[in-house]
């Protein structure tokens, strides 16, 4: 599907194809997958706040971060509401403990501040709609591709290769069904890009 400008009706930017996110699941790679776009810097709920890597970054908003319960859709109404219901989703099966490569795929790239990926707490409820106190407070792990240099100092994310490359990711000690979320943190807008992953973790 080719990108669209922001006028237009559907948005597009990137989601997570390996793991296979929910999102890639549910909508084979489509619209709406690549959209789940609100404000950065999750779990905070204000708007207007600087990075505190890089100041120069542009503030976060003005959509704001998603309200619990619309997390795995990013807030993104109508049309990605379905990823926010409670269901049993399909799942991947991960080694607990050890490092995989993740994999975003982009319909248009940004110049990139950093990947977040959070993990929800041990004995967190299958039940109940996706919250911040379903999850770890803080990232079990950052990926940065360019450190905290200056976005204006990031090569041109358009065509840069780096940013369809794989990055590997030390997962949590967990073990069955746990959500992973992947926040894709852009330098030069206030936004980012939700993607949650429904994980089966061995041992």
């Amino acid at each position: 599907m080719a990108a669209k400008n922001h006028g237009e009706a559907a948005p597009r930017h990137g989601w997570m194809t390996n793991p296979r996110s929910r999102a890639d699941i549910h909508f084979n790679g489509g619209w709406p997958s690549n959209g789940l776009e609100a404000g950065k810097f999750f779990p905070a709920a204000q708007v207007g706040l600087p990075d505190p890597d890089a100041p120069g970054d542009v503030r976060s908003g003005p959509k704001p971060v998603p309200p619990d319960g619309k997390i795995a859709s990013g807030g993104s109404e109508p049309a990605g509401a379905v990823l926010d219901e409670v269901r049993n989703w399909p799942k991947v099966d991960l080694p607990s403990g050890t490092e995989v490569p993740f994999q975003w795929n982009f319909s248009q790239k940004h110049r990139t501040r950093r990947y977040n990926y959070f993990v929800t707490r041990e004995g967190w409820d299958p039940s109940a709609p996706l919250s911040r106190a379903q999850f770890e407070p803080e990232p079990f792990a950052t990926y940065k591709p360019y450190g905290d240099i200056k976005f204006e100092d990031m090569p041109d994310a358009s065509n840069d290769p780096h940013l369809s490359k794989p990055h590997s990711v030390k997962l949590p000690q967990r073990s069955g069904y746990h959500v992973i979320l992947g926040v894709w943190e852009v330098a030069d807008t206030g936004h980012a890009f939700y993607q949650v992953i429904d994980v089966n973790f061995t041992r």
